[in-house]
C-alpha cells in the first residue's frame, strides 16, 4: 500500500499579506525590473510567481507525511519572524518567515536567499525537482521566476512578441553564462572568471548601444540642433486645421493647454499672439508667477477656438479636416537643458525648418484597421497607415536606428570571433553559441531598445508641466488622440533619449537568472497533452 503524501504548502495556507505587499512593491520598480526589457501589458507580479511556484513544490512541513529531511530543512530556519513570534514557533511558521523573505524584490539579487529556496524545494522534491512549463508564457514571469528557483523552464506561447521576450529572459542568457564582455573596450577587465552570470552580455549591450548612438548622430545629428547653446530635450508642438470662418481661414493651433511648467519657482506658459494679416497665431514663452492664459480647447471632444477670430470649430469640421490630410502641426515652444534645470523658448522659424527637411528612407506601410471604436483613437482622424504616428524626423530616426541594429549584430559578431567565442557556428535560432549567435543576441537586446525609442518617439506623446517630462505613447493601453504632443530629441540625455532606452534593457538584464537552462517557443498549446495550466485557463 503507498505511503500517504503530504499535502502541498500552496494546499494548506500562505502569508498573503507579505507577497500581496511585494507584488504591490514591484509596480514602483522601474529599474532593474525584467519589465523593462519590453513592455508586456498582462504581466504577472515576479513576487506572486515565485511564492506559488515554491508554494506548490515544497510540502506542508507541519503535515504528518511530510519528508523528514524537508521538515528538519524547515526547522533550521531561523526562527525570529513576524510569524514565529505571533503564531507560535513551528517549521511552518519559520517557512512562512522564509517565504516572506524570499518574496521580496531584494530577494531576486540576494544569491544566499535563492541558494536557500533551491534547497529547500530539492529536499522537498527528493533531489529531483521537475521542469516547469507554461504553455501561455506571455511577459514571462512564471518562467523566470521557475529558472530563478533552480528549474529547467519552458516557455510557449503563440504571440511572436512574448516568445522574444521569452527568449531574451530565459533562454538567451544562459547561452552566454558566465561569458566576458567581447568589445574592445570592456573585453579583458576583471579576466575571464570576473564577469558572473550575464553581466558580459549586458556589458556588450550598453556598449553596442553606444556605438549604435554616435553612429546614428553622425548620420542624422544635424536634424537635431542645439538652440540657444543648450542641448534640446523636446520640440512641443500643436497639430493645426485651417479656420471655419470664411472670412478668417487662420491657421488654429488645436491646444488642450498652454501651460509648459507647473513647477514652483520654475512657471512658464505660452502667450498666444494673433496675427490676422498673417493668419496665424505666434507664442511667446512667459516665466514667473502669472497665470497662463486660457487654452482654445473647449468642451468635449475634437472642439476648439480660432486664436485669431474667436469662432469655435466642431468636432465634425476637425475630424473632417484630418480625414482628408488637411491638419498641420506649428511648433509652439522648444524644451533645453541648461545648468538650472529645464529651460522653456519661443519657436524659430529655423528650428521649424530643420524639423520640416527630413525625409525618411523608409517608414511602415502597414494600413490600420479602419475600425474607430477601438483602441487606437487616431484612426477617426485620418491615420490610416501606422507610418501616421510618426514625424518626417522621428520616421527618420527610428529608421537609422533600426538599420544600425543589423550593423551592430555584425560587429558584435566579428568581435566575439577575435574574442574567443569558439568559431562562427549556428545561428541563434538553431541552438548556436559561437559567435554568429552572440551576434544575434546582442542585437536581440538593441531591437528592444528601438522598440522602446518608438515609444518614445512618436507624435502622440505629450509634454507634462507637472513634471517637466515626457509622456509616452503607451502610458494606458490605448493610443489616445494627442493634439499638443512632445517630440524627443534621441541624442539628448534626458527624457525620450536612445541613451535611457538601451539603459533599461540593460538594467533588466539584471535580475535573470542564466543559471539553469530555459527554452522558449513559438506553439499553440493545443498541440501540447496533456496540458497542466495555471487559472483561469
Amino acid at each position: 500500500m503507498p505511503m500517504p503524501k503530504a499535502k502541498k504548502l500552496i494546499e494548506v495556507a500562505l502569508p498573503l499579506d507579505a507577497i500581496n505587499r511585494a507584488s504591490a512593491r514591484e509596480k514602483s520598480i522601474r529599474h532593474g525590473h525584467p519589465s523593462t526589457l519590453h513592455l508586456w501589458w498582462a504581466r504577472r507580479p515576479l513576487a506572486a510567481a515565485r511564492a506559488v511556484l515554491f508554494s506548490s513544490l515544497v510540502e506542508d512541513p507541519d503535515d504528518t507525511n511530510a519528508l523528514p529531511a524537508f521538515v528538519a530543512a524547515c526547522r533550521a530556519l531561523p526562527g525570529d519572524g513576524p510569524n514565529v513570534r505571533r503564531e507560535g514557533d513551528s517549521p511552518r511558521m519559520r517557512l512562512f518567515d522564509f517565504i516572506e523573505r524570499l518574496v521580496k524584490w531584494e530577494a531576486t539579487t540576494d544569491e544566499s536567499i535563492m541558494r536557500q529556496a533551491r534547497a529547500l524545494i530539492h529536499s522537498a522534491t527528493g533531489g529531483q525537482p521537475p521542469p516547469l512549463w507554461d504553455p501561455f508564457a506571455g511577459g514571462g514571469s512564471i518562467p523566470l521566476e521557475a529558472q530563478r528557483l533552480g528549474l529547467e523552464a519552458h516557455a510557449s506561447d503563440l504571440n511572436p512578441v512574448a516568445v522574444l521576450i521569452n527568449k531574451a529572459m530565459i533562454e538567451i542568457p544562459p547561452r552566454f553564462a558566465d561569458m566576458p564582455p567581447v568589445n574592445p573596450r570592456d573585453r579583458g577587465r576583471m579576466g575571464v572568471g570576473g564577469w558572473r552570470g550575464a553581466a558580459g552580455l549586458a556589458a556588450d549591450v550598453r556598449y553596442y548601444g553606444e556605438w549604435m548612438r554616435q553612429r546614428a548622430f553622425e548620420r542624422i545629428g544635424q536634424l537635431y540642433p542645439r538652440h540657444n547653446g543648450e542641448t534640446v530635450i523636446a520640440w512641443l508642438w500643436a497639430r493645426t486645421v485651417t479656420c471655419p470662418n470664411p472670412a478668417c481661414r487662420s491657421t488654429m493651433p488645436l491646444m488642450t493647454t498652454l501651460e509648459l511648467s507647473k513647477k514652483k519657482g520654475k512657471r512658464a506658459w505660452l502667450v498666444p499672439h494673433p496675427e490676422p494679416e498673417a493668419r496665424q497665431v505666434r507664442f511667446e514663452v512667459q516665466r514667473g508667477e502669472g497665470q497662463a492664459p486660457k487654452p482654445p480647447k473647449v468642451g468635449r471632444g475634437a472642439k476648439f477656438n480660432c486664436l485669431v477670430c474667436g469662432e469655435t470649430a466642431s468636432d465634425r469640421y476637425i475630424k473632417g479636416e484630418s480625414i482628408n490630410g488637411r491638419m498641420g502641426a506649428q511648433l509652439t515652444a522648444i524644451v533645453t537643458e541648461g545648468k538650472g534645470g529645464r529651460n522653456y523658448h519661443s519657436a524659430t522659424p529655423d528650428q521649424t525648418e530643420i524639423a520640416e527637411s527630413a525625409i525618411p528612407d523608409w517608414k511602415p506601410q502597414q494600413a490600420m484597421n479602419r475600425d474607430t471604436t477601438n483602441l487606437v483613437s487616431g484612426r477617426g482622424y485620418g491615420f490610416y497607415n501606422w507610418s501616421d504616428l510618426f514625424t518626417p524626423r522621428q520616421l527618420t530616426a527610428l529608421t537609422t536606428f533600426s538599420d544600425l541594429v543589423h550593423e551592430a549584430r555584425e560587429l558584435a559578431a566579428r568581435d566575439a570571433l577575435g574574442g574567443g567565442a569558439g568559431g562562427w557556428g549556428l545561428p541563434l535560432r538553431e541552438g548556436g553559441d559561437g559567435a554568429r549567435a552572440y551576434g544575434e543576441a546582442v542585437s536581440v537586446y538593441l531591437a528592444f531598445a528601438v522598440d522602446k525609442a518608438a515609444d518614445n518617439l512618436s507624435s502622440n506623446c505629450t509634454w507634462i508641466e507637472s513634471g517637466e517630462n515626457m509622456r509616452t505613447v503607451f502610458a494606458r493601453q490605448a493610443i489616445p488622440m494627442v493634439w499638443d504632443y512632445a517630440e524627443a530629441n534621441p541624442f539628448s540625455q534626458s527624457v525620450g533619449c536612445w541613451e535611457n532606452t538601451y539603459d533599461r534593457v540593460v538594467k533588466g538584464k539584471s535580475s535573470v537568472d542564466p543559471s539553469v537552462a530555459g527554452y522558449a517557443t513559438q506553439a499553440d498549446a493545443q498541440s501540447y497533452s496533456p496540458a497542466v495550466t495555471p487559472p483561469p485557463y
